[in-house]
């Protein structure tokens, strides 16, 4: 038999550097985004944890992935896959943690200007 063994199997260059692109830039709008809520005028209250701490974990696990792409080993596919799960993870980390930086901060938004007295 002529098959490979799928331990391996490589990842053509030009789609390993096209993946390391797309983790870059979405690791930069993560890094950017919990940038631009840290400056936010609205102050940082306990339960504002509950939307910084996934998106600090998204961030490191998309952080690893971009880290293990980077290593010429992510050229052998199941080191390339391990990365981009690790990577998928981080991002369903970080947007689960924007979803509820979003949600605090309408709601916060939401109790200021309601009615005099109502809050």
């Amino acid at each position: 038999m002529d098959e490979q063994d799928p331990k391996d199997e490589q990842v053509e260059t030009t789609f390993r550097n096209g993946t390391v692109t797309t983790v870059g830039i979405l690791l930069a709008f993560s890094l950017g985004f919990i940038t631009h809520w840290a400056a936010n005028p609205i102050p940082w209250r306990t339960y504002h944890l509950v939307a910084v701490l996934p998106i600090l974990v998204g961030i490191a696990l998309q952080m690893r992935a971009l880290a293990m792409l980077l290593d010429i080993k992510s050229l052998q596919r199941r080191i390339f896959e391990r990365a981009n799960r690790i990577f998928i993870v981080g991002l369903i980390f970080t947007a689960c943690g924007v979803g509820g930086a979003i949600l605090l901060d309408f709601f916060d938004i939401a109790a200021k200007s309601a009615l005099p007295g109502a809050a």
